[in-house]
This record gives C-alpha cells, sequence and structure tokens, in this order.
C-alpha cells in the first residue's frame, strides 16, 4: 500500500493560520476512507528505512516518563535525553494510584539499585552506558500536574549514573504543565488543550542543543521545509489499539535528510496525554518546536503516536509508564518500548 501513498511537503500544503491542514495524514485518512473497514494502518506509507544515528529522545508528561523508561531500557543506543514535566524510572511501581499522584516522594536510592539489579540481568543496557549521556529536565513553576519536587527526584536519580556536568535542570519558569515554546499556544501557565503553551521559551531547541552541542540556528519562518509522513505503526506492534498505540504515527524528514539519512540525527519525541493522533491529528508533531531545528540540523524526529483505551484503563491516551497493558512495560521487553525501538532501528539500520 506504500506506493499508493505520495510523501507530501508541509510547506506544499494549505495553512489556516500558518498550520498546515491538508498533510500527509490528512491524506493518508482520505485514502483509508476508501478502503473496506476504514483502516488507516492500511492507507498509511511504511517507515522508512534510512541511516541516522545519534538517537536521542525527549518527552512531555506521560512521554516524559516513557522517554525515561526508554532511555534506561536502551542506553546503549541512545545519547541523551529531554525530560519535561517527568519522573524517575520505573516511579509509578506497576500503580496507577502512584502515576496519577506523579510519583510524589520516590525512593531514588532504591530505584537506582534496581536499575542496576535489571541491568546486571539483562532486562535494560548495561548501567555504564549512561555515564555518557546528556540529560536536560524542565519543570515548570506551575505545574500543578507534575510537581516540581518529582522532577528534582528524577535529577537526583540521573546523578546516581551520569556526571553532573552533563546534566542540565531548568526550573525557574513560571510554566504550567504543557509544553514551551516562543511563538505558539496558550498562555504560559495554562492547563488547557493542546499542553502547549507560548511562554517565550523554546524548551525544544534548548533540549536539542544540550544533547548535541552547538547547532545551526533553526530555520526561520512559520512553513515548514520538511515532511510530515504518517506512517503504519502496526508494523511495530500487532494490534497496536488494544496495547495502547495508534495504528499510526509520524515522522518528520528534512529535505536534507531525504536521500537515505546518512549522517542525519534522529531525535524520538513522545508527546504527552491527549495529544495524540486520534485527538489532536499533527497539532504537537507541527508545533512543539522540533521540526525548525531539524530543517537547518539534519535531525529526523520521530513522533510516535499513543492512543485511548477507554473507558478504561487509558481513557486519554497516556503512555504506558505505570502497567495499564503490560507488566514489562520498563524493560527492554516492554510492548511499546520494543515497538518505539523498532521503529528508530528502522530508521538507523535501515531494517
Amino acid at each position: 500500500m506504500g506506493s499508493l501513498f505520495r510523501l507530501v511537503r508541509v510547506s506544499d500544503c494549505k495553512t489556516n493560520g500558518g498550520r498546515a491542514f491538508a498533510s500527509a495524514g490528512v491524506l493518508a485518512a482520505a485514502l483509508a476512507a476508501t478502503l473496506p473497514g476504514g483502516n488507516a494502518a492500511l492507507a498509511a506509507a511504511p517507515l522508512p528505512a534510512m541511516k541516522t544515528q545519534q538517537v536521542s529522545v525527549s518527552g512531555l508528561s506521560s512521554g516524559a516518563y516513557m522517554a525515561v523508561q526508554y532511555q534506561v531500557a536502551y542506553s546503549g543506543s541512545v545519547v541523551g535525553a529531554g525530560i519535561i514535566a517527568g519522573g524517575t524510572y520505573y516511579c509509578a511501581r506497576g500503580s496507577m494510584l502512584t502515576a496519577v499522584g506523579g510519583c510524589k516522594g520516590a525512593d531514588v536510592a532504591e530505584l537506582a539499585a534496581l536499575t542496576r539489579q535489571r541491568a546486571a540481568s539483562g532486562q535494560v543496557d548495561p548501567v555504564a552506558k549512561l555515564a555518557t549521556h546528556r540529560v536536560w529536565l524542565f519543570s515548570g513553576t506551575q505545574d500543578a500536574l507534575v510537581p516540581p519536587a518529582t522532577v528534582a527526584d528524577l535529577a537526583r536519580y540521573y546523578a546516581a549514573f551520569i556526571p553532573a556536568a552533563q546534566i542540565q535542570f531548568k526550573n525557574d519558569l513560571a510554566a504550567g504543565h504543557a509544553m514551551p515554546t516562543d511563538s505558539y499556544g496558550n498562555k504560559c501557565d495554562a492547563l488547557a488543550p493542546p499542553f502547549i503553551s507560548n511562554c517565550g521559551y523554546d524548551a525544544a531547541g534548548q533540549l536539542l542543543q544540550w544533547i548535541y552541542g552547538p547547532l545551526q540556528p533553526r530555520r526561520a519562518g512559520a512553513a515548514a521545509a520538511g515532511k510530515l509522513v504518517e506512517f503504519n505503526q502496526a508494523e511495530f506492534l500487532a494490534a497496536p489499539t488494544t496495547h495502547g498505540m495508534a495504528d499510526t504515527g509520524y515522522v518528520y524528514i528534512p529535505p536534507s535528510c531525504e536521500a537515505g539519512g546518512a549522517g542525519c540525527k534522529l531525535h524520538i519525541a513522545l508527546h504527552g496525554c491527549v495529544q495524540d493522533i486520534g485527538t489532536l491529528k499533527d497539532t504537537y508533531a507541527l508545533n512543539a518546536g522540533y521540526n525548525a531545528w531539524a530543517d537547518s540540523n539534519r535531525i529526523v524526529v520521530l513522533y510516535p503516536q499513543a492512543a485511548a483505551i477507554a473507558p478504561m484503563p487509558n481513557p486519554k491516551a497516556c503512555w504506558d509508564w505505570w502497567g495499564y497493558d503490560d507488566p514489562d512495560y520498563s524493560i527492554k521487553n516492554g510492548r511499546q518500548l520494543r515497538a518505539i525501538k523498532q521503529m528508530a532501528d528502522r530508521l538507523t539500520t535501515g531494517s
């Protein structure tokens, strides 16, 4: 079915207030409607095989907790992480109640010891691999959902494995629970969809520059240069919607990476709850702030997509960072983690 799906430049699409609304994802949905059962996964393109390198990961809220699980589980293939309103690895301990409370009062020393035990048994990569990572943390002072103390706990957890000079913690901005940008979204202290806030602060740019070092200035202007492609996630996890992942996800490919991606970097950006494709379509992928940096710095951005399982156990399309679907959610064998890793492998090894 991939041959039926034409890749489309976001800049070629019509806009409404600067936002592309005839994206590749919309065209995929239109094609899906012509197929028996309207299956978007069947209509979407396969994720392209590429040869990117220097994989990093970031996330907001449930995506932040998930990014921590991914970073720890696959530390050998990751160079760094950006965590916005997230907590310590395995802090939920399989409990929804603990997760809803934002992992307040996590026992950081015990969780660090557990991480070492899991690494020794091969459930996660060796903790020595974490020592080279660069980590950027953010906590808004007005965040009412994930307390600043929870992110501070995460900073202490990282300090058990990563030198202090490689950890940056931004915690002095009067931001609410949202992705901070310098050009798009709600008031900075708002708690409302799409959970992207204009704080006069470019979090995506800050975390990418901390992880990768000095970068070229981001592409100027609202029009994207690259392609936002909707791809089939069911290839990486059978019946994904029964396991909290959407049938399709997004990948942003800048023009300089279209020819196979050799020499390009890969960044995995994980949305938060109720920011998924089923709720907000491509709003997060287009407006979180990553793509302008991707265009000028040869970075492919992978936007995997979670999905709701309603009415329970996951009505808000959060990532599985507490075990609503899988008791192995925090180790390499976890369903969602493994699916995302296979996506990253497709984009880095071409397989």
